[in-house]
């Protein structure tokens, strides 16, 4: 399918530097807030992993019981994920985030009171059912203002927010550990997981302040502009599935393989952030703050490869082989930090080549779907494929710290997720060009 661009349209053609202009101001005035929203969303995800150090020690936790505990959060998140993301195309991107990131903060802080695995299964749980529908919602509140051509790099923008959750929470987490571990008589852990909390309660009271519904609803675009966004998005909605049915999106044969493309990529991304903490420390390192800074290295190869990766997406408009490629990288990386466990080093450049692939084939595969469909079916279709392919983030943590506690390895584990990034890349082939080349 050729791309259609508004800009066939005479007047609009004929203002390319108010076309910059006007999304040059919605950029700075969402993306930046979106960013930093969802920084405190992944590290309230994924913080786990560092009170791991911890929390396994003092609560007797095996590597399995930890394992299940990670992924238990996707199945709550699975089961709200749709009901969620049809709320939200009905009540309004402002009030529903705003509600996501309010409960998620409340019940992260309650993490404190965790003292049994089935107390630790079951909050992780609810966790999960809080933060249900916040990513797809943001996904989807992006295509109130971006046409498809523009998308993959303010995504990969975006998303740069998971490896910038890792460069400084990551670091803040293991000092936060050290630091007041013991006072008030609570352990590291526990004061981490109330203080990485109070940013989601706080955000949350701000998105109701600062976030507007729509372009028809933003006062700081003049009227002129807002005509020329929507002149954009409807050229771009031309040609797209509309059929709001949840039916329609569940027999569809291209978003079921965009469940699977999603669902082999979250098995590398969950792998590689809920176990990095796990991995450095196996090669030798000491401190949690040395854990720290030194698992926000990978993190800052991720930011520049996502970003390169997304220009030249929307440069080209390739979508494929920009998806390809990094998976591909992401699973040598997986290879080689198994093979040099005792390294660190080694296993750092190899977790840092991982990292790079892998976050970098989250904001980019959400080019595909977001090609083929709008309206309300990119409403159920985004979450559909976002709460099943983060089914992953169940299986891959559960999965790879079964094989550890039966090999005492971590090595069959990242071999696993390498191959499931090779399964991924080929699924992507997949897809037709025509299709997504837009």
């Amino acid at each position: 399918m050729s791309a259609i661009h508004p800009s066939n349209a005479t007047s609009i053609a004929d203002i390319p530097t108010d076309t910059h202009r006007a999304y040059a101001k919605v950029f700075w005035r969402i993306v930046p807030f979106l960013m930093l929203c969802y920084v405190v969303a992944y590290l309230d995800r994924v913080n786990v992993g560092f009170a791991k150090l911890q929390m396994s020690q003092d609560l007797a936790f095996s590597e399995t019981v930890y394992g299940l505990g990670a992924g238990i959060f996707f199945l709550g998140y699975f089961l709200f994920e749709v009901p969620s993301n049809i709320l939200m195309h009905r009540i309004g991107a402002r009030i529903w985030i705003a509600r996501i990131m309010i409960t998620w903060g409340l019940v992260s802080a309650a993490f404190v009171f965790v003292k049994t695995p089935a107390m630790f299964y079951f909050m992780r749980f609810l966790l999960g059912l809080a933060e249900a529908g916040f990513y797809p919602g943001i996904i989807l509140y992006l295509t109130y203002w971006y046409p498809a051509h523009r998308r993959a790099r303010i995504i990969a923008v975006f998303m740069s927010a998971i490896p910038v959750a890792g460069i400084f929470g990551n670091p803040l987490s293991g000092w936060i550990m050290d630091a007041f571990h013991g006072s008030s008589g609570m352990q590291g852990w526990q004061w981490m997981f109330i203080l990485e909390a109070i940013p989601a309660l706080l955000i949350g009271v701000l998105v109701l302040l600062y976030l507007k519904t729509g372009i028809r609803d933003a006062h700081w675009l003049t009227e002129p502009e807002k005509r020329l966004l929507e002149a954009e998005i409807r050229a771009d909605h031309r040609g797209t599935q509309s059929d709001h049915s949840l039916g329609a999106v569940f027999k569809s044969g291209r978003v079921w393989l965009m469940c699977l493309i999603y669902f082999a990529f979250v098995m590398g991304q969950y792998g590689l952030t809920f176990w990095m903490p796990t991995l450095i420390k196996a090669t030798g390192v000491k401190g949690n703050l040395n854990i720290g800074l030194l698992s926000a290295i990978p993190f800052v190869c991720a930011v520049i490869a996502m970003n390169l990766f997304g220009r030249s997406a929307d440069a080209r408009r390739e979508r494929r082989w920009h998806l390809v490629i990094p998976a591909m990288l992401g699973a040598a990386g997986f290879v080689v930090a198994a093979s040099f466990v005792d390294n660190t080093v080694v296993a750092v450049a190899a977790l840092s080549l991982a990292a790079a692939g892998v976050l970098t084939c989250a904001p980019l595969f959400w080019s595909l779907p977001t090609s083929f469909l709008s309206g309300a079916a990119a409403a159920v279709g985004i979450a559909m494929i976002n709460s099943v392919g983060n089914l992953a983030g169940f299986v891959s943590p559960y999965l790879v710290g079964t094989l550890k506690d039966l090999t005492h390895s971590a090595q069959s584990g990242m071999y696993v997720l390498a191959a499931m990034l090779v399964l991924g890349s080929v699924a992507v082939l997949r897809t037709p060009a025509r299709l997504v080349n837009r």
